[in-house]
């Protein structure tokens, strides 16, 4: 699959990872920092609403068990960072309408 439909697909896919305390997926969070893809693998960096979230372990492995998820893709690297901070305003519109933010 060329580059650019596996970031496509890689989008896609990281839709469907859902923050199971606040029932929004990752990419509307605002939690997505980068999508990379070079030769069929692909790289994330993301980070989490807080430092202390109970989900520091199981959400990065859900967002590299849905990328792997897609046919054709080599290697996936999750990085978590903390830096910079993750913020309300980071989510979209819709997640902020969900959340009843604003």
């Amino acid at each position: 699959m060329p580059d650019d439909l596996l970031r496509q697909e890689g989008w896609e896919r990281l839709a469907w990872v859902v923050d199971p305390e606040l029932g929004i997926d990752v990419v509307n969070l605002g939690l997505i920092y980068r999508l990379g893809v070079r030769d069929g693998g692909v790289e994330v960096v993301m980070s989490l609403t807080t430092p202390g979230c109970p989900m520091s372990d199981s959400m990065p492995d859900a967002v590299r068990r849905a990328l792997q998820s897609i046919p054709g893709v080599g290697t996936v690297a999750v990085e978590l960072v903390w830096e910079p901070r993750w913020d309300p305003e980071m989510m979209s519109e819709s997640a902020k309408h969900a959340l009843g933010w604003r």
